[in-house]
């Protein structure tokens, strides 16, 4: 069995909830010891801190999501940056951009979700945070962002889809790729490129669940961070490199990113 760390779960989704209290133990029965686990919104951070103070192996990170941007409010901003002076997270995220939503419904605009990002980044430099990125069809111009605004942090750009030219300006910011449950999938031809084109060190794994359901799942079924070891298979497969190599590789990638002692 390898030990692995799943950067990438949004453990206090109710999909997930309902699955307990079995899951976590299923997570370390295959492996699966540590979770990152990334916040959206102000009124899930007062669940997610209590979860990641009950277990020490999960690591908290707050931050406003794209997904939200109509819900967002200044005075969030505020409880988010009290939140990080008295809980001390180990990044801020899950933030980014999402241009694949409807812009045109109020408070998703391009202005408007790159208003909240810029804010979050700057905290992250006052309070010398790394990044948990979520970015849709929004690469290119988070890349500016980021290089405009000099952040140099670094931190994780999850569940990417992008070309590699892509993911290596991000790679160049400082920044690890999450490779997640898309690799799975024989279709999903552009991102097993990527996949075995990126150096080893450059890589995370993660599931994101409980959304990016895996292959092979029944319609419906949540992902599960229990699963992660079918992506470790995979890449290993693709790579043609053992197991624990890529194992004790993305664990280290994953604490060097988000600086996990």
């Amino acid at each position: 069995m390898h030990q692995l760390i799943d950067s990438h779960c949004h453990w206090d989704h109710p999909r997930l909830q309902s699955l307990q209290p079995h899951l976590w133990q299923s997570c370390l029965d295959q492996g699966v010891t540590q979770l990152v686990v990334p916040a959206t919104k102000e009124s899930s951070f007062a669940r997610q801190i209590s979860l990641c103070e009950q277990y020490p192996s999960w690591h908290l990170a707050l931050g406003l999501h794209p997904y939200f941007s109509n819900q967002h409010t200044q005075a969030h901003l505020t409880v988010l940056t009290a939140a990080i002076e008295r809980h001390k997270p180990l990044a801020i995220g899950e933030i980014g951009l999402d241009f694949a939503l409807d812009m045109s419904l109020e408070g998703f605009s391009i202005e408007h979700q790159e208003a909240w990002f810029v804010a979050q980044v700057k905290l992250a430099q006052h309070t010398q945070l790394p990044l948990i990125i979520h970015s849709r069809k929004a690469n290119d111009r988070l890349g500016q962002l980021l290089r405009q605004l000099k952040f140099n942090q670094g931190g994780i750009v999850h569940g990417f889809s992008g070309s590699l030219q892509q993911a290596e300006k991000f790679t160049h910011l400082g920044f690890k790729i999450g490779i997640g449950g898309n690799l799975t999938y024989e279709r999903a031809q552009a991102m097993r490129r990527l996949a075995q084109a990126l150096p080893l060190t450059d890589m995370v794994l993660e599931t994101d669940a409980p959304d990016m359901p895996m292959a092979g799942q029944e319609r419906g079924q949540p992902n599960r961070p229990d699963m992660l070891p079918r992506v470790l298979l995979v890449l290993a497969e693709l790579r043609s490199e053992s197991l624990s190599e890529i194992a004790m590789q993305t664990v280290k990638n994953t604490l060097d990113a988000l600086r996990i002692n």
